[in-house]
C-alpha cells in the first residue's frame, strides 16, 4: 500500500517534469507557475522514495551474492553491506512516512493569540499574564512579531483578557497545541497560611484566514465606536477610536483599541472575527470526522485541561503526552522548545498511526 501510493507520487512528479519542458505550458506564466509549485511540493517525498529504492536494489544484490556460489571475500563484504542496508531501511520507512502525512494548510499562518483569567480570581488573573509573558518572550527567541489587539488589565498587573497577533513563519504549526486549559499550583502573594491555590487560564490560538477563507457580510454586523481605555495620551482617550464589533447570526463580539486610527481598529477586529468564525467551522467539521471514525485525537480542545504548572517543585506537565519536566521557571521564560517538539513528535506519530 506505502509503496502504491509513493509509485502514484512519482509518476505524477515524472508528467509534471515533462509538462514542465513543454512549450506551451513554458510560455504561459501562470500555468507554469502551478506546475513548478506542484514539484515543489513533492520534490523531496520522491527524492526520499529513489533513495529509497536504490537501498532496496542494494539489498537485493547483497543477498544475490550471499546465494551464489562466489568467492568467500565477495560474500563476507556482502554480508556486511546488507545488514547495514537493514538498519537503514526501517529508518527510511519512517521518513517517508512522515512526509506522507498530509500537510495543514494552515501551518504557515500568522496566529491570533487569546488568553483568559479562568477560576481564581486575581491570581487566574495574575496567571494569565505570566502565559502571555511566555508566550512573547518564546515569539522573540524565534524572531517573531507580537502585535496587540486587545487586552483587559487589573490593577495589580493581571490579565483578564488579552489578544494578540503573532505573525511569522510557520506560526500556526508551532503554536497550534497550546489551546486549553492551562493550571498553575502555587502559593499566592496575598496567601498568609503558606497554602498552595490552584487557578486556570485558557488559550487560544487561531489561524489567521483571509477573506476568500471566512465571507462576513456586512449585513451581519454591528459596528459600535467608543473611545480607548488604558494609557496612550489624550488623542486615544478622547477619540473614538476603539471598534467594538457583534457578528450578529453568532453573537461573537470582538473589539480593538489598539490603534489610534479607527479603520485599522475596524480592520484588526474584523481579521480576529473571521479567525474565530473559521475556527468554529474547523471544530465543527472536526467533530464530524471524529464522529464518523469513533475516535479523536485530542488538538488542544479549550475545555481541556492540557497542562498544570506546578512552582513549589519547579515542574511542568503536559496532560496530553504525560510529559513532566523540572524546569518550570525556564519554561516560563519562554523556553518551550522541547515541550513543542515533544507534542508535535506525539501528534505525527498519532497520525502515522492512521496511515
Amino acid at each position: 500500500m506505502l509503496l502504491e501510493k509513493l509509485e502514484t507520487i512519482e509518476q505524477k512528479y515524472e508528467k509534471i517534469t515533462n509538462l514542465l519542458s513543454d512549450p506551451s505550458v513554458f510560455s504561459d506564466f501562470t500555468l507554469y507557475q502551478k506546475y513548478s509549485k506542484e514539484q515543489a511540493e513533492i520534490s523531496g517525498l520522491v527524492r526520499k522514495f529513489r533513495e529509497y529504492k536504490k537501498l532496496l536494489s542494494e539489498m537485493k544484490e547483497a543477498q544475490e551474492i550471499l546465494n551464489s556460489d562466489g568467492e568467500d571475500g565477495l560474500k563476507e563484504l556482502a554480508e556486511v553491506e546488507l545488514e547495514e542496508l537493514k538498519e537503514r531501511k526501517p529508518r527510511l520507512e519512517d521518513e517517508l512516512k512522515l512526509m506522507l502525512i498530509p500537510k495543514d494548510p494552515r501551518d504557515e499562518k500568522n496566529i491570533f493569540l487569546e488568553i483568559r483569567a479562568g477560576t481564581g480570581g486575581e491570581e487566574a488573573a495574575l496567571f494569565a499574564a505570566e502565559l502571555f509573558r511566555m508566550y512573547t518572550k518564546y515569539a522573540e527567541s524565534r524572531r517573531w512579531k507580537v502585535e496587540m489587539i486587545d487586552i483587559n488589565s487589573t490593577g495589580i498587573g493581571g490579565i483578564k483578557e488579552v489578544i494578540a497577533s503573532i505573525q511569522g513563519k510557520g506560526t500556526y504549526s508551532r503554536m497550534k497545541y497550546e489551546s486549553g486549559v492551562h493550571r498553575v499550583q502555587r502559593v499566592p502573594s496575598t496567601e498568609t497560611s503558606g497554602r498552595i491555590h490552584t487557578s486556570t487560564a485558557t488559550v487560544a490560538v487561531l489561524p489567521e484566514v483571509e477573506d476568500v477563507d471566512v465571507k462576513v457580510e456586512e449585513k451581519d454586523l454591528r459596528v459600535d465606536t467608543f473611545c480607548a481605555s488604558g494609557p496612550g495620551g489624550q488623542g486615544v482617550n478622547t477619540t473614538y477610536s476603539a471598534v467594538r464589533i457583534v457578528h450578529i447570526p453568532t453573537g461573537l463580539i470582538v473589539q480593538c483599541q489598539d490603534s489610534r486610527s479607527q479603520i485599522k481598529n475596524r480592520e484588526k477586529a474584523l481579521k480576529v472575527l473571521r479567525s474565530r468564525l473559521y475556527e468554529i467551522e474547523m471544530e465543527k467539521q472536526e467533530k464530524e470526522r471524529a464522529d464518523e471514525r469513533k475516535s479523536q485525537i485530542g488538538m488542544g480542545d479549550r475545555s481541556e485541561k492540557i497542562r498544570t504548572y506546578n512552582f513549589p517543585q519547579n515542574r511542568v506537565t503536559d496532560h496530553r503526552i504525560g510529559l513532566t519536566l523540572h524546569k518550570l521557571s525556564m519554561v516560563i521564560d519562554g523556553d518551550l522548545d522541547e515541550l513543542i517538539d515533544s507534542l508535535i513528535t506525539h501528534y505525527q506519530a498519532e497520525k502515522l498511526k492512521e496511515l
